[in-house]
């Protein structure tokens, strides 16, 4: 059996905006996506299924207070939550703000884009909204 080295466990170059023992919260850097995070649970799991009660209330607290931040800090048109795990099976969150002017709108982000990227972001200014407003909902 091969070991593999899970991208999850063992993270380079996130951009944390909050974390405490069970799980974080990153930005992906996706410049067709601003405010694109992931939640990530610190240990390795494939599954939610795999988390007692408590863990699985917990992690779906952050995604949703993950969404809220991002609602009320970019207005998008909707947010998209996938948890997915089909390349990294380690358990994750996609928490992504859609606009009507995105590239796939109103298609899936991983599918055929639907027209070239008009989107502008600042990740730093994005990254110190989104920090202040999580400290605050999961403090």
């Amino acid at each position: 059996m091969t070991d593999i080295v899970c991208p999850l466990c063992q993270p380079s170059g996130e951009n944390i905006l909050w974390q405490d023992e069970t799980c974080r919260v990153t930005l992906a850097g996706d410049a067709d996506y601003p405010g694109f995070c992931r939640v990530v649970w610190q240990d390795h799991v494939k599954e939610m299924s795999d988390l007692d009660t408590a863990q699985q209330q917990r992690m779906m607290h952050v995604v949703f207070s993950v969404e809220t931040a991002l609602r009320d800090a970019l207005k998008p048109d909707k947010i998209n939550l996938a948890s997915l795990g089909n390349v990294v099976p380690h358990l994750h969150w996609h928490i992504i703000p859609r606009f009507a002017h995105d590239k796939h709108y109103p298609n899936p982000i991983w599918g055929e884009p639907r027209r070239e990227s008009t989107t502008r972001r600042d990740d730093y200014l994005i990254a110190g909204i989104l920090k202040a407003a999580l400290a605050q909902r999961l403090s």
